[in-house]
């Protein structure tokens, strides 16, 4: 687009008529013109993904897939089988001695082909009986019609807000 833009600057076309061809914002149009006055369409040339670079080497990204392969017990999480992206921005503290962010190792999974899971919580008391019981007779009640009305119970309030 930038280098469409350059060979319409060339042209004397305003930037407001580019933003509107090329369907960008104005203030973008105006951006690119004074960078296109300022050193040409080279100016304008693409300088590559934005962003900071990846910490990891390709060779530790290899080794990182197979550890995810490997699965979470493997590496110490031996109550369920799910890697949340918070382990895997563990994992990768543990074994590259890199820190990463948990929207980082999000990130980073997501380039690997890997998604974060999360697993379901439940307390080890619950009582499945007593659910289904509140879901079939109280929830009911609050889902029909009118029954917003008995919601105030539920939230411990005097009234619907």
């Amino acid at each position: 687009m930038r280098i469409q833009a350059a060979e319409w600057f060339e042209q004397e076309i305003k930037p407001p008529e580019v933003a509107r061809r090329l369907r960008v914002s104005v203030k973008s149009a105006y951006q690119w013109h004074q960078l296109w006055r300022d050193g040409g369409r080279e100016a304008l040339a693409s300088r590559g993904p934005s962003g900071s670079r990846c910490r990891l080497s390709p060779r530790c990204l290899e080794k990182l897939a197979v550890y995810l392969d490997e699965g979470p017990a493997a590496h110490g999480w031996v109550e369920d089988q799910a890697w949340t992206a918070s382990r895997v921005a563990t994992l990768i503290g543990r074994k590259f001695h890199v820190s990463y962010s948990v929207s980082g190792a999000t990130r980073l999974m997501h380039r690997l082909g890997f998604s974060p899971q999360v697993p379901a919580r439940r307390v080890a008391e619950r009582d499945e009986q007593a659910v289904t019981a509140w879901k079939e007779a109280t929830w009911a009640e609050v889902k029909s019609p009118g029954g917003l009305r008995g919601l105030h119970l539920l939230r411990g309030r005097s009234g619907v807000h």
